[in-house]
């Protein structure tokens, strides 16, 4: 049944409880569907299972792809510098844990500047050769291994490999660093939480890879390496060199951001793989001609960040629904990267589509993930090491983990068949 608030009134499909986000992607697409269709800007309660509650008496949901990409391309109109996650957070915390992703106007495109300094072409060529080198040990060890776990044993490893190996943190606290990195976005899972509290295990997590973050800073200063690291404390642009706090927060955002999304891609692509064996076989036929477009439509199809917020600053319209400043929009990625306005069949998974503008790295503008063309050199080369090696790899149904933010894959079981 609708209900007001204030002047609004509360879609009758609601996104806001947490069974629909326990609920299949299949099943979440059907209301995502019905949305696009029917009202693709809506009114919604308070979206369950936030840490703190936020004091917004709802939020609205951007359901279409055309509206996402404009709202992402209008900072000035709306902000992320409130936060991008479904919690009211103060400032000192968000900018602690999220650096420049909740920053917006001239100080986040200067942070993001020194950032992309510290990036330099060398630094580049070395991370391509190290994502290289991993991808190649990970399916060493997955063929040493005959049953296990496809999670644990491929898709965590190469992101944290590739995100601690760049910034050139000790191997010894890498699984550390994972381990709080996965605290941050599922701080709510009871197999994350281990008994303790949501609000334990955020803090626990953020103050853990802080810590790390700042006695790496302070080890590199001392003795500079060839590593990302030493790059950051050394980047200046315009005379203006990082703070510490600054490179810290970084770190944070990367061991997040770098580690889950890439992850869950992994997971989910090489079960679609399986799932649709024609895919498969034009991959394994001409793994070079259509390796580009396929990373591209394994992000589409897999969507591994499935929301973002933003703020209106200002009282304004989106899609012809007016929005007052304050409120809150919620950017549905899932939803947009299967409109069928912008994509032909967008439940096939393809990967010959092309063009191929999905959402996955958001939706342009100043916000566009900097770390896609570290996603995409993973991607391509672990996945032409499984296709190749790996060709009697059997998985089993993956176990979800609920949350509204990342689309999670908590085990994958597998077998390689003789």
């Amino acid at each position: 049944m609708s209900a007001p608030t204030a002047d609004r009134t509360f879609h009758p499909v609601s996104i806001s409880p947490q069974s629909f986000w326990a609920a299949t992607a299949d099943d979440r697409e059907a209301t995502f569907r019905l949305l696009r269709d029917e009202a693709p800007i809506s009114w919604h309660p308070p979206i369950e299972g936030a840490l703190i509650p936020p004091e917004q008496p709802g939020v609205w949901a951007v359901a279409t792809h055309a509206d996402i990409t404009y709202v992402s391309k209008h900072p000035e109109l709306f902000t992320s510098a409130q936060g991008v996650m479904v919690e009211e957070l103060p400032e000192e915390l968000l900018e602690a844990s999220m650096s420049f992703l909740a920053m917006d106007g001239k100080r986040h495109a200067s942070l993001r500047r020194l950032v992309s300094a510290a990036f330099t072409p060398r630094q580049v060529k070395t991370i391509t050769e190290q994502i290289q080198s991993q991808a190649e040990r990970i399916v060493d060890d997955l063929l040493a291994n005959p049953e296990g776990d496809f999670v644990m044993q491929v898709s965590k490893r190469l992101p944290m490999w590739t995100i601690y190996e760049m910034m050139g943190l000790d191997e010894s606290h890498r699984d550390d660093a994972a381990h709080h990195a996965d605290g941050l976005v599922s701080w709510n899972d009871p197999a994350v939480a281990a008994g303790r509290e949501p609000g334990e295990v955020l803090n626990e997590s953020l103050v853990a890879l802080l810590t790390m973050a700042l006695e790496l800073a302070e080890a590199r200063r001392a003795e500079p390496r060839d590593d990302l690291m030493t790059n950051l404390v050394q980047a200046e642009v315009d005379g203006e060199k990082l703070t510490d706090d600054e490179i810290a927060a970084f770190f944070v955002l990367l061991s997040v951001a770098g580690n889950d999304t890439t992850r869950n891609t992994i997971s989910l692509v090489a079960k679609a793989l399986q799932d649709n064996p024609d895919q498969r076989q034009l991959l394994i036929d001409d793994f070079d001609g259509n390796i580009g477009t396929a990373v591209d439509e394994f992000i589409r199809y897999a969507t591994p960040v499935m929301t973002f917020r933003r703020t209106a600053l200002v009282d304004t319209e989106v899609g012809g629904q007016p929005i007052r400043a304050g409120e809150w929009l919620l950017m549905l990625y899932p939803s947009a990267n299967r409109d069928a306005e912008v994509f032909t069949d967008p439940e096939r998974f393809d990967v010959t589509r092309s063009p191929n503008p999905h959402v996955g790295f958001g939706g342009g503008g100043p916000h566009f993930c900097m770390g896609a063309f570290l996603a995409k050199t993973q991607l391509r080369e672990l996945f032409g090491q499984l296709l190749t090696r790996a060709t009697n790899l059997q998985l089993s149904e993956p176990e979800f983990l609920v949350g509204n933010f990342v689309h999670a894959v908590r085990s994958l079981p597998y077998t390689l068949t003789t």
